[in-house]
């Protein structure tokens, strides 16, 4: 939608707002209040507040693309929370022609609020990103692809060891899905969770595959980059830079890897459509730009959205106003806190800038079913 349309929409949805008779929003009770169980999943944690918002309190409410983020939602309504029966089955049965008749129809079902930490500044929030790494593979061990992608192993005690141990324990070596040619490249499927392997098979044809989460060794994360980085080894962290030491100092790998003791194991996936993207923690496809991981301790999963940001510095570009609709439809390690969101941009070269650029303030409001209170 062209930049004019969408003004006029943010124009009459102000009027309509503005105008509205729907009744006000209850103020959110106290912690001694008495009240039933709420129809979603409840805030976990005391030191989140949501407070009852207008949609007038939105920045930029109207501007968005919202048919963008359309299909999004009816994906995570496949799988829909406690209380979002009714809504889901309109999303199910509409089609909105355009911007306008979108919002309207969150307007007359949703209520905003306005999510909030005790501690933190009104924009004392934080948006990071990641993305899908697609990488090179081959099914055997041989010449420069020496980094496999494990399966978990069956055996508890063995699945549970540090990185060094399981780099040099034989039984892993049947567990290989595939093998990379680079060690960073490993490590960032790892962090990342999930991606894309172009897989060179035995008979010489190439295979584009999935390998999606699968566990972990339970051992605490720590950064591989950084120590390089204060020793002076590398003069920054992009792939390339990264890709280039480990070329010139193949005596130093494993050592540096060792610093991280944490191993991420992987499940292979077909991948029948690869305009799809992975499954998050909601157990539905991620949308790019439109699917965020949460702290589920503070939003439910499959909750939308609006998020206040900036778009992340790219090359060239002037950074302006990030403000969209979104879907709490995954989880991370890293992701704690009511004010923090990692948003989903991808697959792909742009996809990686993006996630490695995007590091923002954040303001979040969460959109629930009219008559639902967190």
């Amino acid at each position: 939608m062209a930049g004019w349309a969408r003004g006029g929409v943010a124009a009459i949805l102000g009027s309509l707002v503005a105008c509205s008779t729907a009744p006000p929003l209850a103020p959110a009770p106290g912690p001694s209040a008495q009240r039933p169980a709420p129809a979603v999943p409840a805030v976990s944690n005391a030191a989140a507040r949501w407070s009852p918002a207008d949609w007038t309190d939105l920045p930029d409410w109207g501007r968005d693309d919202l048919l963008a983020a359309w299909p999004a939602l009816r994906a995570g309504c496949q799988r829909p929370a406690s209380g979002w029966a009714e809504f889901c089955a309109r999303v199910a049965m509409l089609d909105p022609g355009d911007g306008l008749e979108a919002a309207l129809l969150l307007m007359k079902h949703l209520r905003p609020w306005r999510l909030s930490a005790e501690g933190e500044p009104a924009a004392g929030g934080l948006l990071t990103g990641y993305f899908e790494p697609q990488l090179a593979a081959t099914r055997a061990r041989g010449g420069a692809f020496q980094w496999p992608v494990h399966a978990p192993p069956a055996d508890p005690a063995l699945r549970r060891l540090p990185r060094r141990a399981l780099d040099t324990d034989a039984r892993m070596a049947g567990l290989a899905l595939a093998w990379l040619d680079d060690p960073f490249a490993l490590l960032q499927l790892q962090v990342q969770g999930s991606g894309r392997l172009l897989v060179r098979e035995p008979d010489g044809r190439e295979r584009l595959s999935r390998v999606a989460f699968a566990g972990h060794n339970d051992q605490p994360f720590q950064s591989v980059v950084r120590p390089l980085l204060d020793r002076g080894e590398v003069a920054d962290a992009t792939p390339a830079t990264l890709r280039d030491w480990a070329r010139r100092n193949p005596a130093k790998v494993g050592d540096a890897l060792a610093v991280n003791p944490r191993v991420v194991y992987f499940r292979e996936e077909p991948l029948p459509d690869p305009a799809q993207g992975p499954r998050g923690a909601q157990g539905v496809p991620l949308t790019p730009g439109r699917s965020v991981a949460v702290d589920r301790a503070y939003i439910p999963l499959g909750t939308p959205l609006w998020l206040d940001s900036t778009e992340p510095w790219l090359p060239g570009a002037t950074p302006a106003p990030l403000r969209r609709l979104v879907l709490a439809q995954d989880t991370g390690g890293a992701i704690q806190g009511a004010l923090r969101a990692d948003l989903f941009w991808g697959w792909g070269d742009e996809a990686a800038l993006r996630a490695s650029r995007t590091r923002q303030p954040l303001r979040l409001w969460a959109l629930l079913p009219v008559g639902v209170s967190p």
